[in-house]
C-alpha cells in the first residue's frame, strides 16, 4: 500500500521485463529491470514446460546481480546444456515465495544467425529465446547427439532438393535420405544422398513416390505426413532433419513453402513444431 492519500492504490503492477544477449559459445545474459519493492536475492528461474500429463521437474535457477539502478543481470553458462524443450523465465525470490513471469524485452541473437556455419560439432545444443503466445519470455532449446541441419530448400513442380549438414556421424557406404510416413500403415521411402564438400551432402525428393497407393488421401481424408531422415550408413540409426541453427524458434508459421499439385492431391515441405522437417500431402479440396 501507498502513501495515506492513495495514491498508486489502483495503479496496474508493473511486470519485470526481461532483454537477452546471446553471447558467443552459448552463453545467455539476462538483464531484468525490476520494479520496486524488488526481492532481496532475486533470482531467474528457467522452468521447463512438463509434457502432458507429467509432472513438473526442478528448474535451472541462477543469481540475479545487481547491475545498475533497478537492474538486475543473469548470465547462463553454455554447459550445462538445457534439456529440449520450451522453458519459461520467471523471477523469484526466497525459497518458496510466488514466481513471477518475465516479459519480453529487446532480444539481441545476431551471434545465431550463423545458418551452421561457426564449426561447432556434436552434439548440438541450442537455445534461441522468444516472445511466447501469451506476451512472456520463454527459450527454446534442443540437444541432439546426431543431428542434419536442413539448409536450403529447392522446390520444382514435382520435387525438393533439399541440401544439409551432419553433426555426429560421416557419411559412409549406403548412406540415404529416409522419409517415413506416419501413423499406422508405417512405411518408408530411402532416397539416394549426393555427398558434397566435408559434412555436406543432398538429395531429392520425388513428390510422387510419397503418394499413397490410390492416388493418396481423399477429400475430408486426413493428409498423409513423411517424416524426413538421414542414415548416414547401412544399418545405422536414423537422424532427423531440422533446421535449429539460427535465431528462429517457431519456423511451421514462418517458413511456409507452396504446395505442388500432384494428380488429385497436393504436395509440400513444412517445418514441425519442433521445427523438424517433414512433407505432408494431402487433398486438393483441403488447400
Amino acid at each position: 500500500m501507498s502513501g495515506s492519500d492513495g495514491k498508486g492504490m489502483n495503479e496496474p503492477v508493473e511486470k519485470p521485463r526481461g532483454e537477452v544477449t546471446m553471447e558467443a559459445e552459448g552463453r545467455l545474459v539476462v538483464r531484468v529491470r525490476l520494479p520496486l519493492p524488488a526481492p532481496a536475492r532475486p533470482r531467474l528461474l528457467l522452468q521447463l514446460r512438463p509434457k502432458k500429463g507429467k509432472p513438473e521437474k526442478t528448474g535451472r535457477c541462477v543469481e540475479l546481480e545487481p547491475a545498475g539502478q533497478d537492474l538486475w543481470q543473469a548470465v547462463l553458462e553454455a554447459a550445462p546444456a538445457l534439456e529440449e524443450g520450451r522453458w519459461d523465465a520467471y523471477v523469484v525470490g526466497a525459497p518458496g515465495e510466488e514466481r513471477t513471469p518475465l516479459l519480453p524485452g529487446l532480444r539481441d541473437l545476431r551471434t545465431l544467425v550463423s545458418g551452421g556455419d561457426d564449426g561447432r560439432g556434436a552434439p548440438v545444443a541450442v537455445r534461441i529465446p522468444y516472445a511466447t503466445k501469451d506476451g512472456r519470455l520463454a527459450v527454446r532449446a534442443w540437444w541432439r547427439t546426431l543431428h542434419a541441419e536442413a539448409g536450403r530448400i529447392a522446390l520444382t513442380d514435382d520435387s525438393m532438393t533439399v541440401t544439409a549438414r551432419l553433426f555426429g556421424a560421416r557419411l559412409e557406404e549406403g548412406a540415404a535420405a529416409s522419409l517415413s510416413r506416419r501413423g499406422k500403415n508405417a512405411e518408408v521411402r530411402e532416397i539416394a544422398l549426393r555427398a558434397a564438400a566435408g559434412r555436406d551432402f543432398s538429395f531429392t525428393v520425388d513428390y510422387k513416390e510419397l503418394v499413397p497407393e490410390g492416388g493418396g488421401p481423399g477429400a475430408g481424408e486426413a493428409p498423409v505426413i513423411w517424416d524426413v531422415h538421414v542414415r548416414p550408413a547401412t544399418g545405422a540409426p536414423r537422424i532427423r532433419v531440422a533446421r535449429l541453427l539460427d535465431d528462429i524458434a517457431d519456423r511451421k508459421a514462418v517458413f511456409v513453402y507452396p504446395a505442388a499439385v500432384i494428380g488429385r492431391v497436393s504436395a509440400r515441405p513444412y517445418y514441425t513444431l519442433d521445427n523438424d522437417l517433414s512433407v505432408e500431402v494431402a487433398p486438393r479440396s483441403a488447400r
